[in-house]
């Protein structure tokens, strides 16, 4: 089980609702540097984890703006449903936001649709909700979307799939489980005496209509990282463990290596699944 302790204490963002419009960066930065990794796990046969990444660099005279889409799922329901299940949600939540979000974004078209940022995320996690339902009965996911544009990052999840902003040391997760343990750790027991209901979700993917969806706002100051993993990770890697891996790789591309790498030493008794976004540092002043 993941430590769920959090010593030091960064500006607490992660209650902001979207705003309504999509706001290009005002002081474009220099860059966001990727890295993902999924991994069956070492006692699962097949991996029902599925992710995806889309990165857009836009560059212009007047500086370069950075876009990225970064989804999570972790498949649940037994003979290829959950995989079934997770990649499907992942698709059509892409779709939705491609199509809503960032068309309009990359032709500066706001006029376009005139749905606010929120809902945009939420119809997206709903789509994908409804095509599991239908195409994929007694299956189920999480989802977890990352909307990363400039130096904020928008999020949407259902379920216990986690995203964590990491910055100078310190590590914090933006995300609340949606799970049995979550809540009985909520109501005073401890996550020895709530590890048996880890795995129950009162809230996915699949699970029928309406979905409810959690949606967050959360800066991305320079330096900082957003990690996105299953609970094939958290479960598996302790929060220690987790800082001291983002503090010391050299790429996010080799953290996320070695993340997967320690939940497979510690057990892989899950898939496992990393998603790492870097916001480069502040210009140096000339």
């Amino acid at each position: 089980m993941a430590d769920q302790s959090t010593p030091v204490e960064l500006p607490d963002t992660s209650t902001q609702k979207p705003s309504n419009e999509i706001q290009p960066p005002s002081h474009p930065l220099p860059g966001m540097h990727v890295g993902k990794q999924s991994d069956v796990g070492r006692e699962r046969e097949r991996n029902e984890d599925s992710f995806l990444v889309v990165e857009s660099v836009l560059h212009h005279d007047l500086g370069t703006e950075s876009f990225g889409l970064f989804i999570v799922a972790d498949g649940m329901g037994g003979h290829k449903k959950g995989e079934l299940a997770s990649s499907l949600a992942v698709r059509e939540a892409a779709n939705s936001i491609l199509q809503d979000v960032y068309l309009p974004y990359l032709t500066n078209n706001q006029n376009a649709n005139n749905r606010p940022l929120n809902e945009a995320l939420v119809l997206a996690v709903e789509k994908a909700n409804s095509a599991v339902l239908q195409h994929v009965p007694n299956g189920g996911t999480t989802l977890l979307l990352a909307l990363v544009l400039g130096n904020n990052a928008y999020l949407a999840h259902v379920g216990d799939s986690r995203a964590y902003i990491f910055k100078d040391g310190v590590l914090k997760q933006i995300t609340r489980d949606h799970s049995l343990a979550k809540k009985l750790q909520e109501m005073g027991q401890s996550a020895e005496e709530t590890r048996h209901a880890q795995s129950v979700l009162y809230r996915a993917i699949g699970q029928g209509e309406p979905v409810e969806v959690d949606t967050h706002l959360q800066h991305l100051p320079p330096g900082s990282s957003l990690l996105l993993c299953s609970d094939g990770l958290w479960g598996m890697v302790d929060d220690a463990k987790l800082r001291e891996i983002l503090e010391a790789a050299s790429t996010p591309q080799h953290a996320c290596n070695q993340l997967i790498d320690h939940a497979n030493q510690n057990g892989g008794r899950d898939n496992i699944t990393a998603v790492v976004v870097s916001i480069g540092p502040k210009p140096e002043s000339t």
